[in-house]
């Protein structure tokens, strides 16, 4: 007890897309000396900004985020490089005297900063799908090809008839943004050394959360988003295969302006992809242990959420 108690306090609140996340990060920063830290695989990117439901400058002057607009969109980042950023963050804030309060729906750094990365990631279906769906269209020696650019070292040792180990191969490299030869090499990296209070949000019935997912990409759409995409699509230099442009509401948006959808279907598919995205968002933090859990659904669980953290700061 002593051990944890002289760890110093780290709120984490995390939940799926379109939850309410971002709205009690700003009552906690209302009520207690925090400072947020975002857990987001897409607002790292500069020029995404409405698609990501990133806040707008003005927010953004009264509640400050860290590791928002470190990246541009050509670049990769991978699940080890957010831990190393995250506790250097961390560090800093906790030297002040404040509290890291991080915040986002981004799993897998999630678990990155709480529990290390000495594991592979889990089977990710949606991402096995696409590589097989683009297996059968381009065949697997492509893909092997693919792998021996990110990742020559494991390529090296798989052949190019062996579809289910390229397939494994490409999907870790995907989920983690790292070669699966680093991830084996790289030697075990224990939690971080924070005493963690973790707060789980979404609406208990997912007809709630769906209707949300479809009102804010309507809303997203009024805001500009496909100028937004037209800026990034109009560089010349990024493509489907970044992670930043497979973020969901991107990917469908580049496929409207590349003429193979249309702008109605661009939005049914982006929605759709939204609602997956958030499905596959609450299996994963439905694992999470020691998370509590709190009803977006209810008008009293910001209240609640404060009324927790403050039995956590006393």
């Amino acid at each position: 007890m002593g051990e944890a108690v002289s760890k110093p306090l780290a709120i984490c609140v995390m939940g799926p897309t379109a939850a309410g996340k971002t709205a009690a990060a700003f009552a906690l920063a209302d009520e207690f000396p925090v400072d947020i830290i975002s857990v987001d695989s897409a607002q790292i990117y500069r020029g995404m900004d409405i698609g990501t439901a990133k806040p707008d400058a003005a927010t953004l002057a009264k509640y400050p985020h860290r590791l928002i607009d470190i990246l541009d969109p050509a670049e990769r980042y991978s699940a080890a490089q957010f831990r190393a950023d995250a506790l250097h963050e961390m560090h800093d804030i906790s030297a002040a005297g404040r509290i890291p309060l991080l915040v986002g729906g981004t799993g897998l750094y999630f678990r990155a900063l709480l529990e290390g990365l000495s594991d592979l990631p889990d089977a990710d279906a949606a991402t096995r799908a696409a590589i097989d769906a683009e297996a059968a269209n381009k065949g697997w020696a492509v893909l092997h090809a693919e792998l021996a650019e990110v990742d020559p070292e494991t390529a090296a040792r798989i052949s190019p008839n062996d579809p289910q180990r390229i397939q494994r191969a490409l999907e870790v490299h995907r989920l983690t943004g790292e070669p699966m030869s680093h991830l084996f090499s790289r030697q075990a990296e224990g939690p971080a050394p924070y005493r963690f209070v973790k707060f789980g949000i979404a609406p208990a019935d997912r007809a709630v959360l769906h209707e949300r997912i479809a009102q804010r990409f309507e809303r997203m759409m009024q805001q500009g988003f496909v100028d937004e995409v037209r800026a990034l699509h109009a560089r010349g230099d990024l493509h489907p295969g970044l992670p930043s442009i497979r973020a969901v509401g991107y990917r469908q948006l580049w496929s409207y302006l590349e003429g193979e959808i249309d702008r109605s279907e661009a939005i049914r598919q982006g929605i759709v992809a939204t609602r997956r995205y958030a499905k596959r968002q609450l299996t994963w933090f439905r694992k999470e242990p020691a998370l509590t859990w709190l009803d977006a659904s209810d008008p009293g669980h910001v209240e609640s959420l404060v009324s927790q953290v403050k039995s956590h700061c006393e």
